[in-house]
């Protein structure tokens, strides 16, 4: 059963674009299958996981091309860069928008390898698992999130209604389409069998790991931190490492899309803003297993249900962006003083502010933080706070309360 993706417009638009692109994403989130539902006839496909087709495009990519001719897709392009340079020559010389369809599930060489080769004929799309509206199949071609009024009035009447119980059943299970729209229904084998390909065919391939063991406990603790500021010497101690391999490990789980560092929101203006990253897993279900969550009730009322909450909305507000081809400017805000804003969003010069709380009641002194805001240049637009009323409630003339289901 095929569950529409938000990003098939938009990547068929760019398409007609650019003779070159490449769709980017963690393993086993849908890329192939995306884009195999796109094909038009007389594309060829092929995929690198193929050894007998990978040892070809590796030691004569000249004749690889030559047996699969543009239009191609070319799956996990990361296993033979040797490719990249005959796809330039070639894209040069027909000068055909849409002729390489490209995927690949790791960042690591590969994309110093795309922008090398293919600078200005490449468009790079990152899509992850299935966000809320995909997975529920409403409306999901819509305008990227902001917490301003038009926004939320477009996204409204195909809004979701998430009790507490519903919700963490949500972040618990993931947004892996297998999960969801395939035949597994066991979801620790799932997660477990996910772990052992992407240590063998991602991680393997590094050579910044050599201990698979250690890094599997590294993942770990990565997972237990999902929304909380990195401190990498804190992360080393526990894991048992030098400070050096765990900036390099974490490098790998970027570079894989497994985690995402939100920046800290930065102005010259006030030296008192805290500049650490914050953490945040891109899957909820992997990091609830990984953190060893045996349910979706333990974790609701466990140490984690505010800080995977969070985490929750953050990659449905990715989701939102990248699904549509798009790049958020979102940040978060802590100062010295304690004053925290979980995210802020940067949009034609105004800052939206966007608090995340785990209770259904709104309250307006949700909205304190805000006001650290007035300290910087730019001017403060609307906001919100997301939380788990059943409906959209105004706090105040500029901030509203956004229930999760409607992102």
């Amino acid at each position: 059963m095929y569950f529409h993706r938000t990003l098939e417009d938009r990547w068929l638009e760019a398409s007609g674009q650019f003779p070159v692109l490449l769709l980017t994403g963690p393993r086993q989130i849908g890329k192939t299958t995306l884009l195999q539902h796109l094909c038009e006839n007389g594309r060829h496909y092929v995929s690198l996981d193929d050894p007998a087709l990978r040892t070809l495009a590796r030691e004569d990519p000249a004749l690889f091309l030559q047996r699969f001719p543009p239009p191609a897709l070319i799956d996990e392009i990361q296993y033979a860069p040797e490719l990249l340079p005959l796809i330039k020559m070639e894209v040069d010389a027909r000068r055909q928008p849409g002729d390489f369809w490209l995927t690949g599930s790791q960042q690591f060489q590969m994309m110093q390898g795309i922008t090398e080769s293919l600078a200005g004929r490449v468009a790079i799309v990152n899509l992850l698992g299935f966000s809320l509206r995909e997975a529920t199949r409403r409306a999901a071609d819509l305008s990227p999130f902001l917490p301003t009024e038009a926004c939320l009035n477009e996204r409204a009447p195909t809004a979701m209604v998430l009790d507490l119980d519903k919700l963490y059943d949500v972040i618990w299970q993931g947004s892996m389409p297998t999960l969801i729209a395939g035949p597994v229904r066991d979801r620790d084998l799932f997660f477990s069998s996910y772990l052992q390909t992407y240590l063998q065919r991602d991680v393997r391939d590094l050579t910044q790991v050599g201990d698979q063991d250690a890094f599997v406990k590294f993942l770990k603790a990565c997972a237990a931190r999902t929304g909380q500021l990195l401190n990498l010497s804190e992360l080393a101690r526990d894991v048992d490492v030098t400070v050096p391999t765990a900036k390099s490990w974490l490098s790998v789980l970027v570079a894989s899309m497994q985690i995402h560092l939100l920046q800290p929101y930065h102005s010259n203006v006030t030296k008192r803003l805290v500049k650490r990253p914050k953490l945040y897993f891109l899957d909820t279900g992997l990091s609830a297993y990984l953190t060893e969550w045996s349910s979706a009730e333990t974790l609701a009322n466990g140490a984690m249900a505010g800080p995977i909450l969070e985490t929750f909305v953050l990659s449905e507000i990715l989701k939102s962006w990248w699904h549509r081809v798009a790049t958020p400017h979102i940040y978060y805000y802590r100062d010295r003083d304690g004053r925290e804003i979980d995210f802020v969003f940067v949009r034609d010069q105004r800052l939206h502010p966007l608090e995340v709380k785990r209770s259904a009641t709104p309250r307006r002194e949700w909205l304190q933080a805000f006001s650290a805001l007035r300290r910087l240049p730019e001017e403060t637009g609307t906001g919100g706070v997301v939380c788990l009323t059943r409906e959209a409630i105004p706090l105040d003339e500029m901030n509203t309360a956004i229930p999760v289901g409607l992102i």
